[in-house]
């Protein structure tokens, strides 16, 4: 069966550059990898098929005789079909590095910082508006109190790894590929720990429990964080901690709602303060009265707004407001004086026409519906 043309494999031109040529190749082999397309046939042989092409068209000798003898031209000069004599760990080391172990780069460069270290830490709304100090419990790793960090008992030094001859990273072949990647046998430290440390068991690190006081300004909301850094895991011997970081969730609130720097919420009134109007005192999220006249008439969910009664900024500033949604609350019990009020407010209501300006709710029925009143 006739080979295919190289450029025809790869979707390219004759006047395909070479940062073009890796682009192009770079997406079929991720399209086609037999480790992404695990019994099918099909798919590694384009894969083969892609990367054979790769290797001749990126190779300026090969790619000159491809062009002007064809296939014939590369007898005798592996044009892949012994295997790539390429190394393509730079071009596909990133891309593939899960298939083939952690690592799936080159050797790791000196000891390695220690790992950020994540907590979730939950607070109440009025704590998100006034501010809160807390006293958090963490856990993270240690360096080994016994052997400092080593891992090694005292007296003793780690080794050189056989397996990758001290330098950390090994050669393997996957089906036709050769790549570079991290040492299992010794994690990619060119270094082995041939008599362990008793108190760590040659991890070097061990876990300890601190409690770590954590600052929350005012007006903080889900999603922030706060940072400490050098307060996570400790690294390797000689190398620095990670970071300590807290993200905030702040809880909902069982009466005022939040919207953005504004908060929300219902508040109930009676009748003769929805008819006569006068003044309320209104209870803000961090326990301050507020006071505020009510129009006379208002009705049920209106909204009042008090300016500068919200959440504080993120960054200082002023504050946000307080909505609130008057709801007229229906007593359930009159006692007898209440109901004979109530009783000749019905009567009066029968006979008396709206006051002018504002339409009753029963009027607006009766406009909208043509009911007559009875």
């Amino acid at each position: 069966m006739a080979k295919r043309d190289y450029y025809e494999i790869l979707q390219v031109t004759k006047t395909v550059t070479g940062d073009e040529l890796k682009v192009a190749y770079r997406r079929l082999a991720m399209k086609f990898h037999p480790d992404r397309n695990p019994g099918d046939a099909d798919a590694e042989a384009r894969f083969k098929e892609a990367t054979e092409a790769f290797e001749v068209l990126s190779d300026d000798a090969k790619r000159q005789r491809y062009d002007r003898y064809g296939h014939d031209g590369l007898q005798g000069m592996g044009n892949g079909s012994g295997g790539v004599s390429v190394d393509l760990s730079d071009l596909l080391g990133d891309l593939f590095g899960g298939f083939f172990g952690s690592g799936g780069g080159g050797r790791r460069s000196g000891p390695q910082p220690g790992r950020d270290v994540q907590i979730i830490l939950d607070i109440e709304l009025a704590e998100a508006a006034r501010g809160v100090t807390k006293k958090v419990k963490v856990e993270r790793e240690d360096h080994c109190g016994t052997c400092g960090g080593s891992g090694s008992k005292g007296g003793t030094k780690p080794t050189p790894c056989k397996r990758c001859g001290g330098q950390g990273v090994v050669i393997v072949q996957q089906m036709f590929i050769r790549m570079q990647q991290a040492c299992r046998a010794c994690n990619g430290t060119g270094q082995v720990i041939t008599d362990p440390c008793g108190g760590c068991r040659g991890a070097g690190k061990v876990v300890g429990r601190h409690e770590v006081e954590v600052k929350v300004t005012p007006g903080v909301d889900t999603g922030d964080r706060i940072r400490y850094s050098g307060m996570g895991d400790a690294g390797d011997a000689g190398a620095p901690r990670g970071n300590l970081e807290f993200a905030i969730r702040v809880k909902e609130h069982k009466f005022y709602q939040r919207d953005g720097q504004n908060l929300i919420c219902q508040w109930p009134i009676t009748f003769a303060q929805a008819a006569l109007g006068g003044p309320i005192e209104i209870t803000t999220l961090i326990g301050e009265k507020v006071k505020y006249d009510l129009p006379r008439g208002i009705q049920t969910h209106e909204v009042l707004r008090l300016a500068g009664s919200g959440m504080p900024g993120r960054r200082g500033g002023g504050r946000g407001d307080l909505l609130v949604q008057v709801i007229v609350d229906t007593p359930q019990t009159l006692n007898p004086e209440q109901e004979q009020l109530f009783r000749r407010m019905a009567e009066l209501e029968h006979t008396q026409v709206s006051s002018p300006g504002k339409k009753s709710f029963f009027s607006k029925l009766k406009d909208l519906f043509g009911t007559e009143e009875k």
